[in-house]
């Protein structure tokens, strides 16, 4: 959706992993020379994953499996990568040794995508994980007690459920500066989002009832990255940054990832930003009230001209009372409107 809402140039780094490079072969066996010894080293994944919202590399790297591949995978005889995943030895795990376990294709039976990310509220000892779960401890196994595979799947659940509280926390400090109409500028006061609405940016999924929040009860907003609050902003960045931070580093072995190099720690910052502008705004709102301002927010919030490149001026203007999932009859993932609230 992020890449949707903006012009193409804006989002070349989006679309080079997610449209170019997506399901094909030569994206990691490399094109003309496409050698399986190239394509079973960790650094062939780092290339998409990595970055502020997918920190997957980077728990890698300077986590405790990373560090062992990378002091060692010149030692033909600590990682033989002319041998098939299936038959490998290695002395510690490379990317592909745990998410293609035995040369499996299938990247998702081992990935670390459920629940989001570890962005959602979920329990992830629920029996639905079942399955996945015991999975990855099945691949913890090769090297260590099957005690221990388990062990940090509960820690880092826990990691993540203590995260969650923290981003409820934060999330709450916006949402009554909303529901007050003390938040500066409120979503009306914005150009629309990328789906043509002035829903609240955080109001995600079919979570709120009421029309405070912008839009049709029900209805769902969308994350903005950009051109908001910075208040919502950095609710934007506390989950969907450093909360993955967390679950990435811990999922990983990276305790600086997950605590230090803003995971929990990062949280904290933006948890005591938030609840420092709320303060602020609050008592802007009392002096102005009681001064009798009635302030009205800066055209910049709702026009510009790089605000008038993006998709949901372009559907307000062009399909006056249309939303993108009119335009859309079947958008697939795209339609957040008819979201379950679980």
């Amino acid at each position: 959706a992020w890449s949707i809402e903006r012009p193409p140039g804006d989002t070349a780094g989006c679309t080079f992993c997610h449209t170019s490079s997506e399901e094909r072969c030569s994206t990691c066996h490399q094109r003309h020379q496409f050698d399986p010894a190239v394509a079973r080293r960790s650094e062939q994944c780092k290339t998409c994953h990595w970055g502020k919202d997918h920190r997957d590399w980077e728990a890698y790297d300077i986590g405790l499996h990373g560090v062992v591949y990378q002091v060692n995978k010149n030692d033909p005889k600590n990682f033989d990568f002319s041998k098939k995943l299936a038959d490998a030895d290695y002395v510690g795990p490379t990317c592909q040794y745990c998410h293609m376990r035995g040369g499996h294709h299938n990247v998702q039976r081992f990935t670390t995508v459920y629940t989001s990310m570890g962005m959602s509220m979920a329990d992830r000892g629920a029996p639905i994980w079942n399955e996945k779960r015991d999975r990855w401890a099945s691949v913890c196994d090769d090297c260590h007690s099957p005690r221990f595979g388990r062990e940090n799947l509960q820690a880092m659940d826990e990691a993540v459920k203590d995260a969650g509280l923290k981003y409820r926390e934060t999330f709450k400090v916006a949402e009554d500066l909303l529901l007050d109409g003390v938040l500066d500028p409120m979503p009306k006061d914005l150009c629309p989002d990328w789906s043509g609405q002035h829903l609240w940016s955080l109001k995600i999924g079919a979570y709120h009832d009421g029309e405070a929040y912008g839009g049709k009860t029900g209805e769902s907003g969308e994350f903005r990255m950009s051109n908001v609050t910075d208040v919502e902003r950095l609710c934007f960045e506390s989950v969907g940054y450093f909360q993955t931070y967390i679950f990435k580093g811990m999922a990983h072995g990276s305790w600086n990832d997950a605590t230090y190099s803003d995971g929990s720690f990062g949280m904290d910052r933006w948890l005591v930003n938030v609840k420092q502008n709320a303060s602020r705004a609050r008592r802007l709102a009392a002096i102005e009230k009681k001064v009798g301002i009635n302030w009205v927010p800066e055209s910049f919030w709702k026009t510009g001209e790089w605000l008038d490149e993006l998709t949901g001026p372009y559907i307000v203007k062009n399909h006056p009372g249309k939303t993108i999932f009119d335009l859309c009859p079947d958008p697939g993932w795209l339609d957040t409107h008819h979201a379950p609230a679980e």
